[in-house]
């Protein structure tokens, strides 16, 4: 592990602790649920911790495949939560647009994924597009958050842009890892390859910090689709 994995880890930790505190916060109603959410989280980041020391995800283990399934699984787990748990979805109906949204600037931590390709420990396209699009949501989305806060003028149409580009980011960076990590599932071959992103600390992105951000995403399209005014035909009068 070099100086700047040790910085890596650093900076990853933190911002699961922000991920981790933001989201018990806005689920649980009380001090008990809260705990309750944050130690449900911590104790996934143990696990993904103990998977990239194992380096079970790694070439040698189950590779880019269970990378995949620890990317998709908790985003399913979470999603499915959301709309059929009742105080989640009570949660998710109180929440403030504003938080889910600025929470995102611990992407601006998306600049490691440029250091590391600019020291040739990964590879483009993956890199400079995982890290690029990551630093240019995480800029975005204070102001967003902002705009939002205040109710300003155009507001929504903010929010949404954002939103679009933030998970079709997570989504390109998770596809290119893919593409470009040891395995059957690899078609680009641009040295020196993503397996870097299934050690530690960098396992920590795809599998805790990716998942987590990606269900705040899909918990602000819900939020904005839900508040969606209804248009109805001319002539159509609401309860006739």
């Amino acid at each position: 592990m070099t100086t700047y994995d040790v910085i890596g880890a650093v900076e990853l930790t933190m911002s699961g602790a922000i991920l981790v505190a933001t989201l018990s916060i806005l689920a649980g109603h009380d001090i008990a649920h809260r705990l309750r959410y944050a130690a449900i989280l911590t104790g996934w980041f143990v696990i993904v911790a103990i998977l990239a020391t194992t380096g079970v995800l790694g070439n040698g283990g189950v590779g880019a495949p269970g990378l995949g399934v620890t990317v998709a699984a908790p985003i399913a787990l979470m999603c499915i939560s959301m709309m059929y748990v009742p105080s989640l979805r009570l949660a998710l109906d109180r929440a403030d647009l504003s938080i889910l949204a600025g929470v995102h600037v611990v992407r601006v931590l998306g600049v490691s994924f440029l250091i590391l390709w600019s020291s040739h420990r990964l590879p483009a396209p993956f890199a400079p597009v995982a890290g690029g699009g990551d630093v240019l949501a995480g800029l975005a989305a204070a102001p967003v958050a902002w705009l939002v806060y205040r109710q300003a003028r155009g507001w929504r149409t903010a929010l949404l842009a954002w939103n679009v580009f933030g998970i079709a980011d997570l989504i390109a960076a998770v596809s290119l890892g893919v593409l470009s990590s040891p395995g059957p599932l690899r078609r680009i071959f641009a040295e020196p390859g993503a397996g870097l992103m299934s050690t530690l600390p960098w396992l920590l992105i795809p599998a805790f910090i990716v998942p987590l951000l990606f269900t705040l995403h899909v918990a602000i399209f819900y939020r904005l689709i839900k508040a969606a005014p209804v248009r109805l035909p001319r002539g159509v009068v609401v309860g006739s």
